[in-house]
Parts: C-alpha cells; structure tokens; sequence
C-alpha cells in the first residue's frame, strides 16, 4: 500500500510536467498571431525557438519571449527542458481600442486596434510516448 503523503507527492510532480506561461494584452491582432503560433504548435522547445529566431513576422518576438519564460518557468520547478515540446499554443482575443478616423462630410469611422491573449503550454515528450504506446497497444 502506497502511504497518502507518497501518493500525494507522485501526483503533484504528475500535475507539475506541465508548464505554463501566458502573456495578455499583446497589442497585436489575433490572426496575425495565429500565423506564427500555427507554425510552432508541437515541436520541440529546440526547434521552435530556432524558427522564431529567424522569422521575419512581427508577432514571432513576443512569442519567443513568451517560449522563454516558460522555458523559465521549467527551470524554476527543476524540470529538464531537454525533453519539452509546445503542448498547446492559445490565442485568444483581448480588448479592442476604439479609435475614430475622420471621413467626409462630418463623419468618423470606427477603427478596432485588437488586442490579444496567448497562452502557452510546455510537456514532456515523455508523458507524450507514453501515450502512444498505449494507444498502439489497444
């Protein structure tokens, strides 16, 4: 029998495999973002920020630092980042600014400057094989 604290212990380092790290009010659309974020979405920590390193879109800065901090994040819960890939990649839509463009004959236009909100997740390849032996098993 597993004493409760051990069981308790094992769980948390379970939960603790999963890194995660989120950036909010990014003053960027969230389509624009979406485009790197597609590009990213399951590789490796390696080959991902190499790819944001030298992408030439405006969005992949903000992104690389978010990749950073949860890479950060890893460290500071004395997990290996050798063995993480990007999980899951969010974007989400934040708070728009209204500004108002002058048009003829008195009136303005509506312009939305959109906002967005990312959220990255980090895991463990491990946790990922373990998946699909299991699943090739079945």
């Amino acid at each position: 029998m597993i004493p409760k604290l051990l069981y308790s212990i094992f769980y948390i380092l379970l939960i603790m495999s999963e890194v995660k790290a989120s950036l909010n009010h990014l003053r960027m659309a969230p389509r624009k973002v979406r485009l790197v974020a597609d590009l990213i979405r399951g590789k490796s920590i390696v080959t991902a920020v190499n790819q944001l390193r030298f992408l030439v879109k405006k969005a992949g800065g903000p992104i690389l630092k978010l990749l950073n901090s949860a890479i950060a994040n890893a460290k500071n819960l004395n997990l290996s980042n050798e063995n993480f890939y990007i999980k899951q990649i969010i974007i989400d839509e934040g708070p728009a600014l209204k500004r108002q463009r002058p048009r003829a004959m008195g009136r303005s236009n509506m312009i939305k400057k959109r906002t967005s909100h990312v959220t990255l997740v980090l895991n463990s390849k491990e946790e990922k094989d373990k998946k699909i032996k299991k699943s090739k098993k079945e």
